[in-house]
């Protein structure tokens, strides 16, 4: 990867926050989300940890994951009940106070008249010192950012217009070109063709996708590069390591 390439690069991490993830509860629809929203502004989605609502967790996948990319998204933990606890852990990640935000109550109060701030929506305003809020158009309780941190709520239709206030203000990356090639053979007889090729090729991911329940078998290979050269001429490559298999096996 060429050093200009590198220099353009924008990453992300994200961090799904909540027991009823991992107990199978509540099945995620928030981690697509956020894939498909960096892939339109070339954003590179490296990694994503589901952490349990413990404090200790949260703040230990926050701190990791800050230093490490370029953005971080957190979803989940925002809500009004006593184990919404991601304010409190960002707050701790960062080492500043977390208190109740006259500018969290006026966003409320905003999105819905005669809207009192009892125990549980104050909870919902508490915003870590120095953090500022994103706008949330559905039920008016803010989602904090705090450095590169972006935290969100777990509802995916309030999260995924948090997304959209925050767009405007995020880097985009380089943008990645992608191909794919289509095959009637097995990952098996590709592997070796594409291992070598992925070694000569090193700013092209490659990636196989074996394509299940029709009537014939295919495996769908898929590359992504910035250099849209590379990209051809790797296309091409993958094209007759395609020709090679097939050949053999109808030769079987």
């Amino acid at each position: 990867m060429t050093k200009e390439v590198q220099a353009n690069r924008v990453t992300a991490g994200m961090i799904v926050i909540g027991d009823e993830i991992l107990s199978g509860r509540t099945k995620d629809k928030n981690i697509g989300t956020v894939a498909d929203f960096c892939a339109d502004l070339s954003i590179e989605l490296t990694e994503v940890r589901i952490v349990s609502d413990e404090i200790s967790n949260i703040v230990e996948a926050v701190n990791a994951l800050r230093e490490r990319y370029t953005y971080v998204f957190t979803t989940g933990g925002i809500g009004p009940t006593h184990d919404d606890i991601t304010a409190d852990a960002v707050a701790d990640a960062f080492g500043v106070e977390l208190k109740v935000d006259d500018r969290a109550i006026k966003m409320m109060q905003d999105r819905f008249t005669d809207y009192p701030m009892n125990e549980g929506r104050l909870r919902m305003a508490r915003i870590p010192v120095g953090g500022e809020l994103i706008p949330n158009t559905v039920s008016g309780a803010p989602g904090i950012k705090i450095g590169n941190v972006f935290v969100m709520a777990g509802v995916p239709k309030i999260m995924q217009g948090m997304l959209e206030a925050i767009a405007p203000e995020l880097d985009t990356g380089v943008q990645q070109y992608t191909a794919s090639c289509d095959s009637h053979v097995g990952e098996s007889s590709l592997s070796s063709g594409l291992a070598a090729l992925q070694n000569s090729y090193p700013t092209v991911k490659i990636g196989s996708y074996p394509q299940m329940g029709s009537d014939k078998y295919m495996t769908q290979i898929v590359l992504r590069s910035p250099d849209k050269d590379l990209l051809d001429e790797a296309t091409q490559k993958v094209r007759e390591i395609i020709e090679t298999a097939t050949n053999k096996k109808l030769k079987i």
